[in-house]
């Protein structure tokens, strides 16, 4: 069990002033598990102001009694290192927050307080294990159960229910019988957790690749009612004969798709909210039922729940755009350049592979056994081609109006001439590209007779073929 050389450091300095100190709390079950700490957190016997006196070096302002002690480290992750004295919590009125905090007199009190056995270990600088609650035991059955008492556990901080929930995702665990049952009783209780709370444990939940379970978990367990109900309609509502699976089953089946590809999180997020506004638009039963403009509805299904977790706005907006548009239609030989544009220009080129990593979750989530078909590649292939400029004028760091001033000649058809000829050549010379050069290049050019000048016409016909071949090469069409 290796403890990081910074963090060993500080233990030390502790201990050799007579104070009891010891790494705790994640960071011990992550380096238990073989895996590196995202944080290193430090608990101790000693006070803030004995934590300060060690440490000049600190930044100390909460009520908890933590001081955080800046190691100028090069390591990021041991940069500052959170030190906290031993400490007991009294009761949680609030469900979330402790009436009153008192400091303690041994390691075993402190570690009393914490949330689930998995993080309720810790390690001295010799590397000896403090686990009074059998953490260690719980790691190697990969199950996550409250320390003690669930029920008191649960109704101390409400938050711990999505918690167990996360780190069971996250973990590829199992939660315990007790703290399951626990987590059932009071699941109502979330709902005196603050949105902003709620969302950064959902966030991990949905960006960990087994996304899936641990949403499936959030139902099993009755929280998902308190935080995305609109996707339980979805509950055993069957589809039409282009689908398998329920509206429910489809949605999770999607999201799932976009976790195990490690796509981003709104990608992941507008998977599951994708087909949200099917079950309030459906129309008949059976094989040939209809969702007309469940899109539209989703859309601004996905904007209430999205501005009700409190995400950011840049946030909400692509999710609300991937829902929007993910029903667009493409036939090869049917759809036009144009339609494609608009496409572009209503989900925004930044959002378009994103729309299209949904749609490859979409077909995988109704059962369909390839992501990317041909229609699929002929799209990527079509939006490629219209997204970026064609060989053209357009390149040029001139125009015709500066060729004409320049030159002091009247519009006709040798400025368009010209600035062919000029594109011709910066194809075979990008570094004549510049408004210096090519207005000079333009000078010897106005001798030409017109024959000469539309030579040019067919070398950029070449050039644009052969970046036509490319393009169809690299999507297979």
């Amino acid at each position: 069990m290796e403890i990081h050389p910074k963090v060993r450091e500080v233990l030390t300095t502790l201990e050799e002033h007579s104070h009891r100190a010891y790494a705790v709390g994640g960071c011990v079950r992550d380096i238990m598990m073989g895996r590196t700490p995202t944080d290193w957190d430090i608990t101790t016997s000693a006070t803030p102001e004995q934590i300060q006196e060690l440490f000049p070096d600190n930044f100390y302002d909460n009520a908890f009694g933590t001081v955080t002690v800046k190691t100028r480290d090069e390591d990021p992750l041991v940069r500052t290192i959170q030190i906290t004295p031993f400490r007991i919590e009294g009761k949680y009125s609030d469900q979330r927050h402790p009436d009153e905090i008192r400091f303690a007199k041994t390691i075993e009190e402190d570690l009393s307080r914490r949330d689930f056995t998995v993080n309720a270990m810790a390690l001295s600088a010799d590397g000896t294990l403090v686990d009074p609650y059998d953490g260690r035991a719980d790691l190697a059955a990969k199950v996550i159960r409250a320390v003690g008492d669930a029920d008191a556990r649960i109704t101390e901080d409400a938050l711990r229910m999505m918690r167990a929930v996360r780190f069971a995702a996250t973990l590829d665990f199992s939660i315990h019988e007790a703290t399951l049952k626990a987590l059932t009783r009071h699941a109502a209780l979330l709902e005196r957790i603050s949105a902003e709370r709620i969302r950064d444990e959902l966030t991990k939940i949905i960006n960990s690749a087994r996304a899936m379970e641990g949403i499936q978990l959030l139902d099993d367990t009755g929280l998902l009612r308190f935080i995305i109900p609109e996707l339980r309609e979805g509950v055993g509502v069957e589809q039409n004969l282009h689908h398998i699976y329920t509206v429910w089953e489809h949605n999770l089946r999607t999201m799932h798709y976009a976790a195990q590809k490690g796509y981003s999180f709104p990608v992941r997020m507008a998977c599951l909210l994708h087909d949200v506004g099917k079950p309030r638009t459906k129309r008949g039963q059976g094989r040939h039922c209809t969702f007309y403009a469940h899109d539209a509805v989703g859309a601004t299904m996905a904007k209430k729940i999205m501005e009700r977790l409190r995400y950011p706005g840049e946030v909400v907006d692509a999710v609300v755009r991937l829902v929007r548009y993910h029903m667009f239609y493409y036939s090869v030989g049917e759809v036009t350049e144009s339609s494609v544009r608009r496409l572009i220009a209503n989900v925004g080129l930044e959002h378009i592979d994103d729309l299209l990593r949904l749609r490859e979750g979409d077909r995988i989530g109704s059962g369909t056994p390839k992501a990317v078909p041909y229609k699929l590649r002929h799209l990527k292939y079509m939006i490629d081609k219209v997204s970026h400029d064609p060989i053209s004028v357009k390149m040029l760091k001139v125009n015709g109006e500066d060729i004409m001033q320049s030159l002091g000649i009247p519009p006709g058809p040798k400025i368009g001439l010209i600035l062919n000829t000029l594109l011709a050549e910066a194809l075979d010379d990008p570094n004549i590209n510049t408004r210096e050069l090519l207005l000079k290049r333009a000078e010897g050019l106005n001798t030409s007779s017109a024959a000469d000048l539309k030579s040019s016409l067919e070398r950029i016909e070449r050039a644009r073929d052969a970046e036509e071949k490319e393009r169809m090469k690299k999507y297979y069409v």
